[in-house]
């Protein structure tokens, strides 16, 4: 009985019926993957980790000084490889904004556990969010915050196994949501 694993998440439906042991958070910059993340873990007794501070720790340099040394491509490669390498079991897995663009890599994460996106208005994330350039936010010359929302929502979707709207919550409710949603 020692050795046997007890699985978290089943997804029913699913081609491979073999149960996850991870949620992965997805969500635009400011939506609140780790501060969520953190609490989430708490509740059910994960293990959490931010893959935006495994990137920083693997390249040694903050992501906007990786964005500035590699440009926006360049960033994606990184960030894909880290996500695509990560092996972990029981945890929350906090993304960042721009983890949807790597399609090896979520497609890794789902195999691993379940994708929940947190949805936010894109008027609360103008509330929310400072200087996008020094958090390290990929955005293209001239687009805008909305601009950004209007491409990244259908790649939230597509990926996704469960989207939660955790609009106007506060962190004890966005974390209720997901765990009543899952």
């Amino acid at each position: 009985m020692a050795n046997e694993t007890v699985p978290f998440i089943s997804m029913p439906g699913a081609a491979n019926t073999q149960a996850c042991s991870n949620i992965t958070l997805i969500g635009m910059p400011g939506a609140g993957k780790s501060t969520v993340g953190i609490v989430l873990a708490k509740v059910l007794g994960f293990d959490f980790l931010d893959s935006d501070l495994l990137i920083q720790k693997s390249e040694g340099m903050l992501l906007w000084q990786i964005i500035e040394a590699q440009g926006t491509e360049g960033f994606h490669k990184i960030e894909e490889e880290i996500n695509a390498g990560i092996s972990v079991s029981r945890s929350v897995i906090a993304t960042g904004g721009s983890a949807v663009y790597g399609k090896r890599a979520m497609e890794h994460l789902r195999s691993i556990g379940k994708i929940v996106y947190l949805k936010v208005s894109c008027d609360e994330l103008y509330r929310r969010l400072g200087d996008l350039n020094r958090r390290g936010v990929t955005m293209k010359p001239g687009q805008t915050l909305e601009d950004l929302y209007q491409e990244r929502v259908p790649l939230y979707e597509k990926y996704a196994d469960v989207t939660v709207d955790i609009t106007g919550l506060s962190v004890a409710e966005a974390v209720e949501s997901i765990r009543a949603s899952i």
